[in-house]
């Protein structure tokens, strides 16, 4: 990745990597702040600002700048990403998220709703895309539709199960660990989350210590131990 820098430092794809690989494995978000401020002045497709803007209120979120996230996921136009499978389900799951983080509980509903539908829609048009299907169950989750969100998280581990891909298997994996934490199934995400940092994944301590998605678990001290376990504290 940095090879690739020092021979364009302002690459969008290798800064993206570095960004995400900073987050995961350190906790620190200063990657990510120096990409946002570098591809400011990279030319970029409509696609690729589209991808810069989500990936900006992501990191909003996990700094728990939820009314920072909120304005960037509200900004994204409904026309561009209509374009962009998946993208319109993502864009009303952010803003449900940051409401339901801001305490404004009728607005999370409202975009969950929104998401669902974008989604549900997405998935008439390809059923077996497995990423609908995990976001799908955590939008699902965050309606209280439990049954519904548990089916969808299945169907998604049936689509990609670890037996056949070990890398994004375990992806699916640390969504279906999402959906169990958001109906509060405490001892089923943490059960999963444990398997997943026993074996090669995306599951890191780092980001489990900032990502606000694992919330409902922190004070359980379950949560804790798993994360002394693997060399950290929350």
């Amino acid at each position: 990745i940095d090879r690739a820098l020092a021979l364009d430092p302002n690459a969008f794809e290798p800064l993206e990597v570095k960004a995400k690989l900073a987050i995961a494995e350190k906790g620190d978000f200063s990657v990510a702040e120096k990409a946002f401020a570098a591809v400011k002045s990279i030319p970029m497709s409509d696609e690729q600002k589209l991808k810069t803007a989500s990936s900006r209120a992501d990191v909003f979120f996990l700094e728990r700048k939820y009314r920072e996230g909120l304005q960037e996921s509200e900004s994204l136009p409904d026309d561009l990403l209509a374009g962009l499978p998946g993208a319109m389900g993502g864009k009303y799951y952010l803003i449900g998220f940051a409401r339901k983080a801001l305490h404004d509980e009728p607005g999370a509903r409202a975009a969950f709703l929104k998401a669902k539908s974008a989604i549900e829609e997405q998935l008439k048009r390809s059923p077996d895309t497995v990423e609908a299907h995990i976001q799908l169950a955590k939008v699902l989750a965050y309606l209280n539709e439990k049954d519904s969100a548990l089916a969808e998280a299945q169907r998604a581990t049936e689509l990609v199960p670890e037996s056949k891909d070990a890398f994004g298997g375990p992806e699916i994996a640390g969504g279906v660990a999402e959906v169990h934490a958001i109906l509060g199934d405490n001892d089923r995400a943490i059960e999963i989350l444990d398997g997943l940092l026993s074996r090669p994944s995306a599951v890191t301590v780092q980001s489990l210590k900032v990502n606000p998605i694992w919330d409902p678990l922190r004070n359980d001290p379950r949560f804790q131990d798993l994360l002394n376990k693997y060399g950290g504290k929350a």
